[in-house]
Parts: structure tokens; sequence; C-alpha cells
């Protein structure tokens, strides 16, 4: 499966594939028939308070990727990453869009390992929750 981010003001490529804008806010000066969207999953978009945090400290890109999947399991947001794989077994290429001026590091740059297979999907499980039980356990009190 071939993931690609593109910008959504970018003009529509054959190679594109299923396009999907993944921003919560509809991108400025843009109509939408030159988008050319196959799906426009808004609640794939990082909340505002995220979304605004991550603006003022750019720099911190880990803290950022962690909370934003962590936003990802949430509802309604699971139902729009159920829909995106939906999108993406039925196209042999997808491509997601953003209006993000930083091309190199945004919320589209944070779904495409996770959609292309390459990384677990947001589940809530895996190594983090499990090392997360194990020290649960470790902390009770032993009889």
């Amino acid at each position: 499966m071939s993931v690609s981010i593109k910008r959504v003001y970018l003009k529509p490529a054959p190679d594109d594939g299923a396009r999907v804008l993944v921003d919560r806010l509809w991108p400025r000066g843009l109509k939408k028939e030159a988008a050319a969207l196959d799906a426009w999953l808004r609640d794939l978009a990082p909340s505002d308070t995220l979304r605004k945090w991550f603006h003022e400290h750019p720099q911190q890109r880990s803290k950022f990727r962690d909370q934003y999947l962590r936003e990802l399991k949430a509802e309604p947001a699971a139902r729009a990453i159920a829909q995106l794989y939906e999108i993406r077994n039925q196209s042999p290429r997808l491509t997601l869009l953003f209006a993000s001026k930083n091309e190199d590091y945004n919320n589209a740059t944070v779904l495409r390992d996770p959609v292309a297979g390459h990384r677990k999907p947001p589940t809530g499980t895996g190594p983090a929750r499990a090392a997360s039980a194990r020290r649960a356990r470790a902390a009770r009190p032993r009889a």
C-alpha cells in the first residue's frame, strides 16, 4: 500500500489515488472543486487545544505525536480511523492532504506510517500499555 502526504493547495495528480483531507478546518481560499477530495475526515485532525499547543511549541514533535496518537484512540477519531482504513483498502494509492505550512511535520506525517502499515495503528494496546500494566501490578502491595 502506497500512502503519501501532500499539501492540499497543490494540484491533484493522477497518481494521488484516493485523496483524503485530514484537517479539522477547511483550507483558506481553496474551492471544494479544486481540492478534488474523495473524503474529508475532520475527526482525524488533532484537537484545537493540541493544534494550538504544537503551533506554539513546534520543536516538541515527540510530545505532539504521542498526544495526537492518544487522541486518535478516542471517539469520534477512532471511527474516522476505521473510515480511513476502508478507503485505504479500496484504493491502491492513498494521499493524505493537509493545509499546514510545515510540510516536514504535521498530523498527516504522523498518520502516514500507521496507515501505510509501517507501524501499528493506534488501538490502545501494545508495548506502552503492557509496560503500564506491569508497573501497575508491581506497585500493588503484596499479601
